[in-house]
């Protein structure tokens, strides 16, 4: 068993973390300055100094790390794992300096596997260059979405076009007027077989009908630096019948193949928030003197700094070899792998952060330090592309079928 990271991916490591050390941590709160004084604070890729980094990180290759195949940077799913970790130790700027930053990568990974040529060139290609944004319209605020059958926006065929009526929300980058494509998933056929009754369609945020209700904030925080989560509202809005991806009936489909490999890269984002987390936690307690003697001799810090190594070296190991299956026997292959992360990743950082947090005092709570709003972030990931109880109830069930066909 094997260990080590092949040589172009040391290489990788070496490089990007040295770009981390450069060009990206002395840049965050620069960023954030920035973002402050836009018109329009959910225009975050407009930020002079993001552009900057992205020409940057571009020149040296730093680009579409995510993305397979001649698209892409050609890298597997466990090569690109260590770099998604360093990019998730900045969280709000060092995805989006790689052009790696959801939901812009998971719709690249859409058009790059089911869209057609025209699509791809409209706008699968702006995408790869970082040029445009984009949003995931799948959420509900009337259904229960962690079912992805219940979804109720209309997509109804009239001649030549489609007509998209409904409302959708928690739509992640919405908010940004860069985002001038939308995926909407809606159903084309609610009498068809439950799992072809969806579609996908591709919905350009400018047509007529389209509108941003509001932005969504969570526990206080607007997530503007991602361009915001938007509930949208979509009134007879018509689109070329061309715009459906691959064809009408495979939405549900196009959405679990989107949803593996972005909940992947979320957790190995999330692991580079966690080792942040701990280098801050051990700065604080060894600054730190309460009742005559540094924090880090207590041994409730201690122990809280020895188990999250032990819960982080754990959660690696496990996403580390889910990258593997998914390359080896594919995203069907390591289904469970998947949803076991997927359960475990969120629960463990926000074990962690959560202690980082308690040695930072009410410093953790604030504005002052990443930690509270990482929080936030990584709270909702027990959420996002499917909460825990479906994920454990799916990977329960499969335990128990595998007994049984023993």
């Amino acid at each position: 068993m094997e260990f080590a990271f092949d040589d172009e991916t040391r290489e990788l490591i070496e490089g990007v973390s040295a770009f981390m050390d450069s060009h990206v941590y002395p840049n965050e709160q620069v960023f954030h300055d920035q973002l402050a004084q836009l018109d329009d604070k959910w225009a975050w890729d407009s930020v002079p100094v993001l552009a900057e980094l992205r020409g940057e990180a571009r020149s040296r290759g730093y680009w579409n790390f995510f993305l397979p195949g001649e698209n892409g940077a050609g890298l597997t799913n466990l090569q690109y794992a260590p770099l998604a970790e360093l990019s998730g130790r900045s969280p709000q700027l060092a995805p989006a300096v790689f052009n790696c930053a959801a939901p812009d990568t998971g719709n690249m990974e859409v058009l790059n596997e089911f869209g057609t040529a025209a699509q791809q060139e409209q706008w699968l290609r702006p995408l790869l260059d970082g040029e445009i944004r984009s949003a995931f319209a799948m959420t509900e605020p009337d259904v229960a979405s962690s079912d992805a059958t219940n979804i109720e926006l209309s997509i109804r065929r009239d001649g030549d076009e489609y007509v998209v009526n409904g409302r959708k929300w928690w739509i992640t980058g919405a908010m940004n007027p860069n985002a001038k494509i939308l995926i909407v998933m809606g159903k084309t056929d609610p009498e068809a077989p439950r799992h072809r009754q969806q579609s996908q369609i591709l919905v350009p945020r400018d047509t007529p009908g389209v509108e941003v209700i509001r932005g969504m904030e969570v526990f206080g925080y607007d997530d503007h630096s991602h361009g915001g989560h938007a509930e949208l509202k979509f009134t007879d809005v018509r689109v070329p019948v061309a715009n459906v991806i691959a064809d009408e009936g495979a939405g549900f489909a196009i959405a679990q193949a989107r949803l593996g490999p972005g909940r992947i890269h979320h957790c190995m984002r999330s692991i580079g928030l966690a080792e942040r987390a701990v280098e801050l936690m051990c700065d604080r307690a060894s600054a730190r003197v309460a009742f005559g003697r540094p924090l880090a001799e207590q041994g409730v810090i201690r122990d809280w700094i020895a188990e999250s190594r032990v819960r982080i070296e754990q959660l690696r190991l496990l996403v580390l070899k889910t990258a593997w299956l998914m390359d080896t026997v594919g995203n069907k292959g390591a289904h469970s792998e998947i949803q076991a992360i997927k359960i475990a990743t969120p629960r463990t950082v926000q074990w962690i952060l959560d202690k980082a947090i308690q040695v930072h005092g009410a410093g953790g709570l604030s504005q002052d330090f990443p930690l509270a709003e990482a929080y936030a972030g990584i709270r909702t990931l027990r959420f996002a592309d499917g909460p825990d109880e479906v994920h454990k109830n799916s990977l329960a069930k499969a335990e128990l079928r595998k007994r049984t066909e023993r």
